[in-house]
């Protein structure tokens, strides 16, 4: 590339090329930069040996826009930079049709400020951010990407399967009350204190009860005669006396004789007895069914009860948690509101300067957002952005700070693209030198049409401010305060 143009500040191809009187061309935004601070020497002149007062002091008063130089230059080939982009074609296309658009160009995802390819990005938004908002599928509520493994551990409507039955699709919520009811499920059997071992399904269960009458009372009856002989014990000798609980009674022991007489009577009444014993053991079964299913059904509600209760508490926590995201939205708004100015005039004061740089220089935090600011009520929503430790050319050199048009409620009364003319200061707190740059808007660029999204691309001054300049005792930084001060013409609104 021929020298007549290159930018004789940056060295790279001219933009809205600018001429000096001293006849040496330079960028728009670099000749800003050079003279906003004052005039200034010229370098090339003097690297020439052609330096001549008045001639080659950079006056932003004596430069004008070199239209000649700026047409030859659209004309120029260009080919893109971003890695992989095949495109090629004239200066003049590159900045009309493809400088911002190019799908290989590398932007910052809002959400997660990852570094994405513009091709990208709609994907990485529906499909990779991990800072993605998501609706469940089965309850609706609204959460993080990232807490999706914790909310499918919580969700009242998350399908479960029965291990035994091998049902799915079950609700979390309804799940215990198919246990209590699957036919599959299996349990002891209620003899099982007695000596059953049977473990049977919840389906079969009447069915082994049935089946099983004789050994159940096989296994009961040893029990039985067992209390029948301690209770005979603690009875003495002597005339007929009732047996508690059976109604059975027993006579006085006599001589041996009289005994051996007796024999076939006391085994009839033995036998007589132990079916009054089964008869008694059978109406008792009956009465504990009856009460075991009484408590069975009791126990029921109140599980039903429990857990309707827990679920209620669970709403409740997730309304509580509700109400505080809105809560602190709320007191965010109202912070903003306060910093908030409705004439286009913001002036935004950073404190802990020294602390935020060092988060910068960590990359703990790069950038940071000004609270939002409009041209009037019902007017443009505008922010700036700062680079504490600089952005692009000006990293770790400079403070880069740029101007954000942000999605407002009143866009559609709006004329777009946004036109207005920008002036971005550094204030010197001893009110003499500020460090100004202003610049009017490229209506092509999509930085200011009107957002679709939450806001536009920043565009702005990458090498803004020299770090050098906030050092030692600098006029611009007190306190480790900074004020930075953005004015929007509101000529022709």
């Amino acid at each position: 590339m021929e020298n007549k143009y290159k930018c004789q500040q940056c060295l790279q191809v001219l933009r809205k090329p600018v001429q000096a009187q001293c006849g040496h061309r330079f960028c728009v935004h670099c000749f800003k930069l050079l003279t906003s601070a004052g005039p200034k020497p010229c370098e090339a002149c003097r690297q020439e040996e052609i330096y001549e007062e008045p001639m080659s002091i950079l006056n932003s008063n004596e430069a004008f826009p070199d239209n000649a130089a700026g047409r030859e230059i659209a004309s120029l080939p260009a080919r893109c930079l971003n890695q992989d982009c095949s495109w090629t074609g004239s200066i003049k296309d590159y900045e009309a049709q493809h400088e911002g658009r190019c799908e290989y160009e590398r932007v910052q995802c809002e959400a997660c400020q990852a570094s994405i390819l513009l091709k990208d990005k709609d994907r990485h938004s529906e499909r990779e951010c991990e800072a993605r908002t998501l609706n469940c599928k089965y309850c609706k509520v609204t959460f993080n990407f990232k807490d999706i493994k914790a909310h499918d551990e919580i969700c009242l409507k998350f399908p479960l399967q029965c291990k035994d039955c091998g049902k799915k699709k079950i609700p979390r919520e309804k799940f215990n009350d198919h246990i209590k009811s699957c036919a599959k499920s299996k349990s002891a059997c209620p003899f099982s204190d007695v000596g059953c071992k049977t473990v049977i399904e919840n389906g079969k269960l009447s069915d082994h009860e049935h089946s099983s009458t004789m050994e159940h009372l096989r296994l009961l009856l040893p029990m039985v005669l067992s209390m029948t002989r301690t209770q005979s014990d603690t009875l003495g000798s002597g005339e007929w006396q009732e047996d508690s609980g059976f109604g059975l009674y027993r006579a006085p022991e006599e001589g041996s004789g009289a005994a051996a007489s007796t024999q076939p009577v006391d085994m009839e009444k033995k036998v007589n007895a132990l079916e009054n014993i089964v008869c008694v053991l059978n109406r008792e079964v009956e009465r504990s069914s009856l009460t075991l299913e009484a408590f069975a059904h009791q126990h029921r509600l109140d599980q039903e009860k429990i857990e309707n209760l827990s679920n209620r508490v669970r709403q409740l926590e997730r309304t509580v948690t509700m109400r505080d995201l809105q809560l602190s939205e709320n007191e965010q708004l109202v912070r903003e509101l306060q910093h908030c100015t409705y004439d286009g005039i913001f002036v935004w004061k950073i404190t802990d300067f020294s602390r935020r740089r060092q988060d910068a220089l960590a990359g703990r935090t790069p950038a940071m957002f000004s609270p939002a600011f409009y041209s009037s009520k019902y007017g443009y929503k505008m922010c700036l952005r700062l680079y504490l430790n600089g952005d692009g050319t000006g990293r770790g050199t400079h403070l880069s700070l740029f101007f954000v048009v942000m999605r407002g409620k009143c866009d559609a009364l709006l004329k777009w693209p946004f036109s207005q003319k920008v002036t971005l200061m550094l204030l010197d707190q001893n009110n003499r030198e500020h460090i100004i740059d202003a610049f009017r808007p490229d209506i092509t660029s999509t930085s200011f049409q009107r957002p679709i999204s939450e806001m536009n691309i920043a565009s702005g001054c990458p090498l803004f401010c020299p770090l050098a300049k906030l050092a030692g005792k600098s006029p611009y930084l007190r306190d480790d305060t900074i004020f930075i001060k953005a004015i929007v013409d509101l000529t022709g609104l």
